[in-house]
């Protein structure tokens, strides 16, 4: 009996359905039903049965899921076991990241990364994205976060942030603006957007002014002061440009808990402006840690539920 077989079968048990167990494993329920069919004619008995609430283990099948278990846990063990012997008890895995992500964005690749490699050790560094991605390709960081899909095949990526971007303004701008479903976008024109430095993310700053653009909105002139400026980075350092209440900002729902009273937080009517984070590491990278660190990531369909009303002012 193979590993691939034990799995098929412990796999169908335990999720108590074809179609769910199909999803789970990545395998068409026909090839689950001819995995299932070649070990019953092979051993020369059912192992499972189909019934209204499922399909259950016989008595057979229940003594051969024990086994498949152990002999998989035992099989998982000794791999991990190897990998740690052959990667070595204490690895570096340097992360590169933009400022002003949702902390809660790394609370599970964190977590699997220290049950599943616990000698891997983790350095976190920010560098504009232009570095990021160069570091990337000489091998001085190992996973890069990025506002926009770097380019090329030397690097794999995935998607792991879609953020709709709201607006952060003066309280009694967002009093006369703001509707039911948010502030339009074209309602600020007259205001200053305070950006962030180009050169931090060069594809979704262009995004963005385009946008502005198309709604009528000052996107403003290339400046090279503020544009190597990074200290526009820091949410601290915006919210005090916005303080005479002549610009606006664009920033994620998560900074609600961030701004001043002084300041108000608001989504954009029809979300013209999203912001997407893509993992970034590169394509030869055969790393089991750094693989498990990626895939902990829960992919997004789509980020669009905004905070209640009563949580877009900070207190």
């Amino acid at each position: 009996m193979e590993l691939r077989e034990m799995r098929v079968f412990v796999g169908i048990a335990e999720a108590g359905s074809f179609s769910t167990a199909a999803r789970e494993l990545g395998l068409s329920q026909s090839a689950l039903s001819q995995t299932v069919s070649s070990l019953e004619r092979r051993l020369e008995t059912r192992l499972l049965i189909r019934t209204r609430t499922g399909v259950h283990p016989t008595e057979t099948g229940q003594l051969l899921l024990a086994e498949a278990r152990a002999v998989l846990n035992r099989h998982d063990r000794a791999l991990n076991a190897l990998t740690r012997k052959v990667d070595g008890d204490e690895r570096t895995l340097r992360l590169g990241l933009p400022l002003d992500l949702p902390p809660s964005l790394f609370s599970k690749p964190f977590a699997v990364l220290e049950s599943t490699f616990p000698g891997t050790r983790v350095t976190v560094r920010h560098l504009p994205q232009v570095i990021r991605e160069s570091a990337l390709r000489t091998g001085a960081l190992d996973i890069g976060l990025m506002h926009g899909r770097p380019s090329g095949d030397d690097l794999d990526c995935l998607l792991v942030l879609d953020e709709p971007m709201g607006v952060v303004i003066a309280a009694r701008h967002a009093a006369r603006l703001a509707g039911p479903d948010g502030v339009p976008l074209d309602a600020l024109a007259g205001l200053e957007w305070v950006g962030f430095p180009r050169h931090d993310a060069p594809g979704f700053h262009d995004e963005v002014a385009a946008v502005l653009r198309n709604h009528g909105l000052d996107a403003g002139k290339p400046d090279p002061l503020a544009d190597s400026d990074s200290r526009l980075l820091i949410p601290e350092v915006r919210f005090a440009a916005l303080a005479s209440g002549h610009g606006f900002s664009l920033a994620p729902p998560h900074v609600v808990r961030q701004i001043p009273d002084f300041l108000t937080w608001c989504p954009l009517t029809g979300s013209p402006v999203a912001r997407r984070t893509w993992a970034a590491w590169p394509a030869a990278c055969q790393r089991r840690d750094i693989g498990h660190f990626v895939a902990a990531f829960d992919v997004p369909e789509r980020a669009g539920a905004w905070p209640e009303p009563a949580a877009r002012t900070a207190a």
